[in-house]
């Protein structure tokens, strides 16, 4: 990293000469997603936001891209137990198992079929990490137009040279002479996993199916092309020019490996590329690669609840797509550290020596249209959390950036109130479901009885209440000093039960987010009153 060349505009240079050495100035760019379930933050990486960020940087250079998410809507649902629990009766949603995925029905009722529900949380949102100009394409329309073409012109003419390129991938499993490598839809059974095409004559494809045992005649445009020669369909049926793909298609004579030599043994230049890593996700106690038809992970949409698309997409362009990325929403805290450190390095606010360079190259390519003309105010994320859970969800846009701008941390240009009244949302929608219990707190109806009952040393408190009442300067800064000194003197013991006490004043239970922001982020009335009144509640029930 330090001192080096960004890893994206190596990328770019790279992609560019191979453009070049093409002829090409006319390109088109593709990522392919597989909409088994779960459409999560892992699969923004590289099939949205890489192909995206490539196609603009390469636009300034004078090139015209168009750039194609391809879903494929075709590929059977495995029936997995993951998939299986989402249905109400799992026993009977089996029997949807090999259908394609656009035919099996959405397990909640409120979209057509399978593949609009899931996709309901993700394809709205690609605007939110993008400049919008994606285009999204399915193999189901593919199939009805430019696939089905490219199965009828190009490969059934040439399907036993088709099978002796793809038969060198298949070891001990040989695809036999009179294999065609088309399967339709079971007309029965509703399964495509299990048809074996046995006559094509112009669109129509006879077949036999394994799984129910009938025999019918079927159509190219409702069928499916062998997956090998599916993904040279797209990259003939796009003219595609780029791709990038993930690990599992990148190991040498693997998957890609072999579309490629199909894709070239039929005269098709197969696109340049880039493998990228997964993302994982870590909960709780667990960490695993996200996956969509074993649904772990979480969806743009639920990444939106909590934290800025630009957050996302800077931890996605300080990694090279080779290094894996655990994605943990507790901590999401310091991805906005990480994120803010960066930003002031870009304005020269802060010396990153040696990878300055790198991380201002990064916070740049987090923005799509460019990071504001001066610096932004930086809300800490936790400060944000602490606001606005003091004022609620009702007060955010009023008290709560008035608390903000009161404590020094807002100021009033457009870029940052806009950002920091995001960030208020955001952070609640974070205390409330991802936060560690010592930050998730309310102050709405007063002092709770039961935890005053349980303070040890209400005079300490009154004591504080009178020393933070003398506070000329309501600052964070000064709290804090007048926090130790009242400390000083205290054993180690002693310190610890007094904090204990003031947390069941302040939140009601015995531990809670720092101190010194807690009071500088509500009025001092109001914290003097609190601590006067627990100190009260705990000399009563003594």
């Amino acid at each position: 990293m330090a001192g080096e060349k960004h890893w994206f505009d190596k990328l770019v240079e790279q992609v560019e000469a191979e453009l070049r050495r093409r002829g090409k100035r006319e390109v088109v760019f593709n990522g392919g997603l597989s909409v088994s379930g779960l459409q999560h933050i892992g699969r923004l990486r590289g099939e949205v936001i890489l192909v995206e960020t490539l196609r603009r940087e390469l636009e300034k250079k004078g090139f015209r891209v168009r750039q194609y998410l391809t879903l494929y809507t075709q590929d059977p649902w495995k029936g997995k137990e993951e998939q299986l629990r989402e249905f109400k009766d799992p026993s009977e949603a089996s029997k949807y198992t090999g259908w394609p995925l656009k035919n099996v029905p959405d397990p909640k009722g409120c979209h057509s079929n399978w593949v609009e529900h899931y996709w309901s949380d993700f394809g709205p949102y690609i605007k939110d990490f993008t400049d919008g100009k994606v285009e999204v394409v399915t193999t189901s329309d593919l199939y009805r137009g430019r696939l089905k073409e490219f199965a009828l012109r190009v490969i059934l003419p040439r399907r036993e040279e088709v099978r002796r390129v793809i038969n060198k991938y298949r070891g001990r499993k040989p695809y036999p002479e009179s294999w065609i490598p088309i399967e339709p839809v079971c007309s029965r059974c509703g399964r495509i996993d299990s048809t074996e095409a046995v006559k094509v004559e112009g669109e129509k494809v006879w077949y036999k199916c394994r799984n129910c045992g009938y025999e019918g005649v079927g159509s190219v445009d409702e069928s499916k092309l062998n997956w090998r020669i599916e993904w040279v369909g797209v990259w003939w049926s796009l003219e595609v020019d780029f791709e990038p793909y993930g690990k599992d298609h990148a190991a040498p004579g693997g998957s890609r490996d072999s579309c490629v030599d199909l894709a070239r043994s039929l005269g098709i230049e197969p696109p340049a590329g880039v493998w990228y890593e997964w993302v994982a996700y870590r909960s709780g106690g667990s960490e695993a690669d996200m996956t969509s038809s074993g649904f772990v992970g979480i969806t743009p949409r639920q990444w939106l609840e909590v934290a800025h698309s630009q957050v996302l997409r800077f931890l996605y362009f300080l990694h090279p797509p080779h290094r894996k990325i655990t994605v943990d929403l507790r901590e999401m805290p310091s991805y906005y550290s990480q994120y803010y450190r960066a930003e002031r390095v870009y304005y020269g606010l802060e010396d990153a020596g040696e990878e300055r360079e790198y991380l201002a190259r990064t916070y740049e390519l987090s923005h799509v249209e460019g990071p504001p003309p001066r610096p932004p105010s930086q809300v800490p994320y936790t400060h944000a959390a602490i606001v606005a859970q003091i004022v609620g969800e009702e007060r955010l846009d009023s008290e709560g950036l008035a608390r903000l701008k009161r404590a020094g941390m807002l100021s009033d240009d457009e870029y940052s109130v806009s950002w920091a009244r995001s960030l208020l949302r955001k952070a609640l929608a974070w205390a409330r479901k991802y936060a560690p219990p010592s930050m998730r707190f309310t102050l709405e109806g007063g002092v709770d009885r039961e935890a005053a009952s349980k303070i040890e040393r209400p005079e300490l408190l009154e004591r504080l209440a009178d020393v933070l009442e003398s506070i000329s300067d309501w600052t964070e800064e000064s709290i804090k000093a007048a926090l130790i000194r009242f400390g000083e003197g205290m054993s180690g013991s002693e310190r610890r039960r007094f904090y204990r006490d003031f947390y069941l004043a302040m939140v009601g239970k015995p531990e809670g987010p720092r101190a010194a922001p807690l009071l500088a982020l509500m009025r001092r009335e109001d914290a003097v009153e609190r601590l006067r009144e627990a100190a009260k509640l705990a000399r009563s029930s003594a």
